[in-house]
């Protein structure tokens, strides 16, 4: 016979072992997250203490804190790109086609989400389609199509296209978010008397605040910072956006750095504070819909 030879069990790791492995994965994971956040935040970081250099401190010292900050770099950059009236052109532009965006989507999401119907996946493929057509490809047609209208240089030439493009995404993302909504609660509503109407704008609308509030913070990140449409179909001064102010510290000749990096970093304030208004919101609105069930 053969003699069967068992190797001893393995200790069992003591609870005090298994607490500092724990510790260890909580802090190697800490670190690895601080020296994303670092590397994520430092462009912003460098962008705002640029914006307080000279052109020559910007060359000799790219990297390092101002040695005196010149705080009329702000103001020079307001009054010669003329930011003021460019910010308010695109809070014009952005607000309203956010508020187009929002409507349309809301709209055709409810009914893409909570109704049969045979032209249903059509409508689907057509919005698919949408998501996959270059933008920027469409400018001349847009500029022609534009023109016949008797739209191009208005906040109309701005506003329409930013809709259209934009409306793809939303309705997808607000479409799967009330999707998750269960269908009890719609029910129980027109049961007890409301109509379409109300389940949508008292009922739907309200539960699908983190949906729209993502919606909402990714449009006006791309409306804020759109920059080829504006310059194709804005001639007017007065009616350029932010950021054709931008561009006017570059030429073909040079660039001041200085003024371009206290405009940018003006610029980039709004968008800053949007997003931390509404952070919340938008990390729900992003995983919800992910899972059913």
């Amino acid at each position: 016979m053969k003699q069967v030879i068992t190797e001893p069990a393995p200790a069992p790791v003591s609870g005090s072992a298994r607490k500092a492995i724990f510790a260890a994965g909580r802090w190697i994971r800490n670190l690895l997250l601080a020296a994303y956040a670092v590397l994520t935040l430092y462009p912003l970081y460098w962008l705002f203490i640029s914006a307080f250099k000279t052109n020559e401190e910007f060359f000799n010292r790219p990297y390092a804190f101002p040695l005196e900050p010149v705080l009329a770099n702000v103001t020079r950059a307001w009054e010669l790109g003329g930011m003021g009236r460019a910010m308010v052109n695109s809070m014009i532009v952005t607000v309203a086609a956010l508020v187009l965006t929002l409507l349309l989507a809301s709209l055709s999401a409810f009914v893409l989400s909570r109704y049969s119907f045979r032209s249903k996946g059509a409508i689907m493929s057509f919005l698919l389609l949408g998501m996959l057509i270059p933008i920027h490809s469409t400018l001349v047609p847009l500029f022609i199509m534009l023109n016949r209208l008797g739209m191009l240089d208005s906040y109309w030439a701005l506003i329409l296209p930013y809709t259209a493009f934009e409306l793809s995404i939303a309705v997808f993302l607000m479409a799967a978010y009330m999707s998750s909504i269960p269908k009890e609660i719609e029910e129980a509503a027109l049961i007890d008397g409301m109509g379409y109407w109300s389940v949508l704008f008292k009922l739907m609308l309200p539960l699908s605040l983190p949906a729209m509030a993502t919606v909402a913070i990714l449009a006006f990140l791309r409306y804020w910072n759109e920059f080829a449409f504006a310059l194709v179909f804005i001639n007017t001064q007065s009616l350029k956006t932010l950021p054709l102010s931008l561009s006017l510290f570059s030429d073909g000749f040079g660039t001041d750095y200085s003024l371009t990096m206290a405009a940018m970093a003006v610029a980039v304030i709004p968008t800053i504070v949007i997003y931390l208004l509404f952070q919340e919101q938008i990390m729900k609105g992003m995983v919800a819909g992910a899972v059913k069930g």
